[in-house]
């Protein structure tokens, strides 16, 4: 599952977008991160920066806003290539509407190269990526397994800082992926368009592990007793209930819990090495770097 704090868009151009990648040279395209200061858009603009593209920044600080289709256009005009991801969960509840909306104000702007990040093995997440395949976009969709970094930062940061990760995950196997192999994965889709257009990209980590053993590996490397508990998706839900979640959003976790969550997600994808001719970066690396940065101190 993938979650995002911030979002927007971009691009620019009636040319295809791996003619224009090609015409142009990789320095000079303009691309949109959206979400810029998010779990992947904040590593997106590191990497794009660092392959040598002009980077365009959106977000709410920046003056772009999902919910406000008045603030698209200024984004997304003058760019060559956008990277699209949701504030909140590319399969929550009206996120295919935005993204169509928004992949066909890109279009009528001459934007053609869209980049969409989802979530592997989410159902919710599908009618997300249909909308941007209808919308006549150059795209690429990004499928991205559970992030390692969801345990370093956000709300289970918290719960590992009092010792225990209480998560509706049971003994379910996942491949944590490392989210700067996300970026890097996403900024070559945005750079070589004439490859990667029209293509669904599904990254993982290079080894399975449960949350459990996930966590057992965080303890080890902090020197601290810290445990995880699993409990039935629908308790999750209550308790989300209570932490103030609205009802809407904490039932659509419910779901996508009970279903993401049955082990359809236990094997290992190729999309790192095929797109980055590398192996991905294991959930050990940034367990170690974490701990080093005094992640889960209490």
């Amino acid at each position: 599952m993938t979650r995002e704090t911030n979002s927007a868009q971009g691009a620019k151009n009636t040319k295809h977008a791996g003619n224009a990648g090609n015409a142009k040279g990789t320095k000079d395209l303009t691309v949109v991160v959206t979400g810029a200061s998010g779990r992947t858009g904040s590593r997106v603009a590191r990497a794009a920066g660092a392959a040598g593209l002009t980077v365009r920044a959106a977000s709410r600080a920046t003056g772009f806003d999902w919910g406000d289709r008045s603030t698209w256009a200024d984004t997304l005009r003058g760019a060559d290539a956008a990277y699209l991801v949701h504030p909140s969960d590319v399969g929550a509840p009206g996120t295919a509407e935005a993204v169509g909306d928004l992949a066909r104000e890109a279009l009528a702007l001459g934007v053609r190269r869209l980049v969409l990040l989802s979530a592997r093995g989410e159902d919710q997440a599908l009618p997300a990526e249909e909308a941007l395949r209808a919308s006549g976009a150059d795209w690429t969709v990004v499928r991205s397994a559970w992030f390692a970094q969801n345990f370093g930062e956000g709300p289970l940061v918290a719960e590992l800082r009092r010792g225990e990760l209480v998560f509706p995950a049971g003994e379910v196997r996942e491949p944590f992926v490392d989210v700067r192999d996300v970026a890097d994965v996403v900024v070559a889709a945005l750079a070589d368009g004439e490859r990667y257009a029209g293509r669904t990209l599904t990254v993982t980590g290079p080894r399975l592990l449960t949350f459990g053993e996930a966590v057992a590996e965080i303890a080890a490397a902090t020197g601290r007793p810290l445990t995880y508990r699993s409990v039935p998706a629908r308790d999750y839900g209550e308790a989300l209930l209570g932490l103030g979640v609205p009802r809407e959003e904490a039932g659509f976790l419910t779901e996508v819990f009970e279903t993401l969550l049955d082990g359809r997600n236990a094997h290992l994808e190729d999309g790192v090495r095929r797109v980055l001719g590398r192996e991905p970066r294991d959930f050990a690396g940034f367990v170690r770097e974490a701990a080093a940065a005094g992640t889960w101190r209490e």
